[in-house]
């Protein structure tokens, strides 16, 4: 079951990298710099100078809504730290001015990325009466989906248009296969098989929204690589992975390859491959999204030492729903 699911995944990664090809080829970038930083041995907060991106259309595209890649401070109040997201859409704003069907899409969208981290918070904590409760939630996002992948690359006078609404539309479709494995694991209280859909789901919801360009920011680094050149591996602190590798639920740095330093949370582990499918952490703590990464197991190390939880674990439960399935409502 697990390698089915990864030849499918791969599938779908030839799917939308064809397709983000062709848009890209219609964009430029110009850069500014910033810090970031990596955690280094001993709590160092090793800062680096890294390029941000703004992603601008070029004048005759349709992407000309791109315009940052980089959500303004204003807008950095995170939703999942417990801010109600009705008072904040700023934090999910990335709009084209004067369109206010594409704005409204694109933001009911981006609001999946709150109810799957709640999701997750859920999961985690075997809450079974809750986790039941986020299949049909999520079912009833499938107009917003089909709406934002038909309105929004209609036109087949952009030769990129067809892949994308072909890649799209894979992506939801696998996106919503693994919704039903969550309810079906969920009525028999399977966490394991709980834990590969929602790792799915996440995979292929991400997948979506970069294909479909509604990413809040840009990450120009191909690798970070680069930036541990003069830096030795012991200035990671991470335990083995061989001998003591990350289980679901641990906080890890990824050791090596393109995202080496980045950190983030497993939520899944394929029992086939043993590969490990990671959460990082919100770039630069703006923005509902966290992009995942499925990396080799030898890639990813767990992390020592005591760690703040997982931002998942900081949203409040809503008072109403938890009243509700106590059948206080």
């Amino acid at each position: 079951m697990g390698l089915m699911l990864q030849f499918q995944m791969v599938i779908g990664s030839c799917f939308v990298l064809s397709a983000y090809a062709l848009v890209s080829s219609t964009t430029k970038t110009t850069t500014t710099r910033a810090p970031s930083s990596v955690l280094l041995r001993g709590g160092e907060n090793k800062q680096f100078s890294r390029s941000e991106t703004t992603l601008c259309a070029h004048p005759s595209g349709r992407r000309s809504f791109l315009k940052s890649g980089v959500v303004s401070s204003s807008a950095a109040v995170l939703t999942g730290l417990g801010i109600p997201l009705e008072q904040h859409d700023a934090a999910l704003a990335f709009d084209l001015p004067g369109n206010t069907n594409f704005n409204n899409l694109s933001r009911k969208i981006r609001k999946v990325c709150v109810i799957m981290d709640e999701l997750q918070r859920d999961l985690m904590q075997e809450r079974w009466d809750l986790v039941e409760q986020y299949p049909p939630q999520l079912r009833s996002y499938v107009p917003v989906f089909t709406a934002y992948t038909d309105e929004s690359f209609a036109s087949d006078d952009v030769p990129s248009n067809k892949g994308l609404r072909v890649a799209l539309r894979y992506e939801v479709g696998r996106f919503y296969g693994s919704v039903e494995r969550l309810k079906q694991a969920s009525g028999r209280k399977d966490l394991n098989e709980a834990y590969l859909a929602y790792a799915s789901m996440a995979i292929h919801f991400d997948r979506y929204l970069r294909a479909g360009n509604l990413y809040t920011y840009v990450d120009p680094l191909v690798s970070t690589e680069s930036l541990f050149e003069k830096i030795p591996d012991q200035s990671l602190v991470y335990a083995n992975p061989k001998t003591d590798p990350p289980e679901i639920r641990d906080l890890v740095v990824l050791t090596q390859g393109p995202d080496k330093g980045k950190t983030g949370i497993v939520i899944g582990i394929f029992p086939d491959t043993k590969n490990v499918v990671v959460k990082l952490d919100r770039y630069q703590k703006v923005g509902p999204i966290r992009e995942i990464k499925v990396v080799n197991p030898a890639w990813a190390g767990k992390r020592l030492g005591e760690q703040d939880p997982d931002d998942v674990f900081l949203i409040p439960r809503k008072e109403k729903r938890s009243r509700e399935t106590s059948g206080m409502v």
